[in-house]
C-alpha cells in the first residue's frame, strides 16, 4: 500500500481502538488471551482475536502455542514490537498530562 507520509504506515500497523492498548499490556509482560480480556473488559473476544492476529501479521506480536490440554497460548512482543516502546512511553506520558490537565480519571 503506498503511503503519502510515514505516519500513515505507522497508523496502518497500530490504528484502531485496541491495538495500542494491547501493546501497552504486552509491554508489561507476556499474556494469555484470558489475561488480556481481564485487563480489557470492554473488548469482545472476537475483536481481541482480530486485533492480535493483525498485530501478529504485522510482526509486532508473537503467538506461542504450548502443546498441552487445555491448550495454552501466550502472546508477547517481538523484537519489532519492542522497537515501538519509546512511542508507547511517549503516548502514556502525554495521556497522563492530558488526563491531569482535563481532570479525567
Amino acid at each position: 500500500m503506498p503511503y503519502n507520509i510515514p505516519v500513515e504506515a505507522t497508523l496502518d500497523v497500530i490504528g484502531g481502538k485496541w491495538k495500542v492498548v494491547i501493546l501497552c499490556h504486552l509491554d508489561k509482560g507476556d499474556k494469555r488471551t484470558s489475561e488480556l480480556r481481564k485487563l480489557m473488559p470492554n473488548i469482545t473476544q472476537k475483536m481481541l482475536t482480530q486485533q492480535l492476529r493483525e498485530l501478529e501479521d504485522d510482526g509486532m506480536v508473537k503467538r506461542t502455542v504450548y502443546d498441552q490440554v487445555p491448550p495454552k497460548v501466550i502472546y508477547s512482543l517481538t523484537e519489532y514490537g519492542w522497537s515501538f516502546k519509546p512511542i508507547l512511553d511517549a503516548m502514556c506520558s502525554w495521556g497522563e498530562t492530558h488526563m491531569e490537565a482535563n481532570n479525567l480519571e
